[in-house]
């Protein structure tokens, strides 16, 4: 049975954790994002997990994450890293939202944040602009398929993102 959560996913940088964050205050759930359980998890940075264990040990703690997010969370907007999508439970911890934005949309937003340093730094996939480009557009066409419902959040307001999601999962 499909849970009662909202997974947001997209490319690391568009605002999965802000629109959480916005929901929360419009709905009665509570927000967990995956890259914060599993930093706490393993009582380290992401970007450490990556620099010292590589990706595929990363991609397995998003795995025992999501399978402790399908048996244990309800109610929940979860938030997630740039590649959780591919968890092969995805569809069993609820309904799934793709935030779409341009490459460009989100490179002008994460430059705009107050802390773009910091956002930029602790994405170590984005250091690289045309590998990560590459990553984008790959990854663009996964987001359509798995997807339950797609968000346009390019150029838009984080009020008129949250009255749209809110309107199609009701």
């Amino acid at each position: 049975m499909k849970k009662n959560n909202i997974i947001l996913i997209g490319f690391m940088g568009v605002g999965k954790g802000t629109v959480a964050r916005a929901l929360v205050k419009e709905s009665s759930m509570y927000a967990i994002d995956t890259d914060d359980l599993i930093e706490s998890m393993e009582n380290r940075a992401i970007k450490k997990i990556f620099a010292i264990e590589g990706e595929a040990f990363f991609r397995n703690l998003e795995k025992k994450t999501a399978l402790w997010l399908e048996n244990s969370v309800d109610n929940t907007i979860i938030s997630t890293g740039g590649g959780f999508y591919k968890q092969e439970n995805l569809k069993n911890i609820g309904t799934v939202i793709y935030l779409k934005s341009s490459f460009e949309g989100i490179l002008k937003r994460i430059k705009k944040a107050p802390n773009a340093k910091n956002k930029l730094k602790k994405r170590p996939l984005l250091q690289d602009k045309k590998e990560a480009l590459k990553l984008y557009n790959t990854r663009v066409l996964e987001y359509q398929r798995v997807a339950d419902i797609v968000v346009d959040v390019e150029n838009r307001d984080l009020k008129d993102i949250v009255i749209d999601i809110l309107g199609q999962i009701k």
